[in-house]
């Protein structure tokens, strides 16, 4: 992988990462028309996401300096009851990484990728039609079950082409959440898992297998950068934009890598 090819993943990552349209589906969808191949997708994958989390994390951090403050007061308050709501979250994600990293990393090397990919973005646009049509209830706080259901949502977006923000933002309004309060936590569950399956591949040494040292760096500054431009402008539409037409778009998306499949 040549390190323009590199940054231009690392653009499409940061801009894709914040809206209901799948990062990874997008991901494999450009390396398909850029013609990279890769011996680690995931390690690769995991770097770029890792930069938009970064950015999340500097766009966010007013909320995330709350919530840290709160966590070491003395009597249980609402930061640390949303800390817990967040932890409760992750626990599935952990354990589809755990057990299915290896299957994961497998699929993204198969030659049938975008078909996988083509036909998780439609589901991701019936998600989000469902989510726009359903009748809201609009609950202000995120329950504990809620918290954990909206995880589940999370470890099922773990294939590539189901948008995990839209899976988690659809799963969440389904429930009764507002807009607002989903996209919060949407964006802010992501922090730990990304953050501890990046530490654990550099342990392992994985980001020098396969791999140059200036794509990685390139793409992972593009993807920083970009994000961190995107990441605030991003969230007020997925706040307040109909995510009808969103949806829209993942169908358009997923029938494109179905037809780029079978009439490459």
């Amino acid at each position: 992988m040549e390190t323009f090819e590199a940054i231009l993943l690392g653009i499409v990552q940061g801009i894709t990462e914040f809206l209901p349209v799948s990062s990874s589906g997008h991901l494999q969808i450009a390396k398909a028309v850029l013609g990279v191949e890769l011996e680690n997708n995931l390690t690769f994958d995991v770097l770029l996401h890792t930069a938009t989390v970064l950015s999340t994390l500097v766009v966010l951090w007013g909320e995330v300096w709350k919530l840290l403050k709160g966590l070491f007061s003395r009597h249980f308050n609402a930061e640390q009851a949303y800390i817990l709501k967040l932890i409760i979250s992750m626990i599935p994600i952990g354990i589809v990484g755990l057990l299915f990293k290896e299957q994961l990393d497998a699929l993204l090397n198969t030659s049938w990728i975008l078909v996988v990919v083509g036909v998780m973005l439609l589901v991701t646009a019936l998600l989000l039609a469902f989510a726009y049509y359903a009748q809201p209830r609009e609950k202000e706080t995120i329950s504990y079950r809620d918290a954990f259901i909206i995880g589940l949502g999370q470890a099922v977006a773990a294939l590539p082409g189901l948008s995990r923000s839209g899976t988690t933002i659809a799963t969440g309004l389904l429930l009764g959440n507002r807009k607002t309060v989903v996209a919060q936590f949407s964006f802010l569950m992501v922090l730990a898992p990304i953050l501890g399956e990046t530490l654990l591949s550099a342990l392992d040494g994985e980001f020098s297998t396969g791999i140059g040292t200036a794509p990685l760096v390139a793409g992972f500054l593009a993807a920083f950068i970009t994000g961190s431009l995107a990441c605030k402008f991003m969230i007020e539409i997925v706040k307040r934009g109909k995510l009808i037409w969103f949806a829209i778009y993942c169908a358009l998306a997923g029938i494109v890598s179905l037809v780029s499949y079978f009439f490459q």
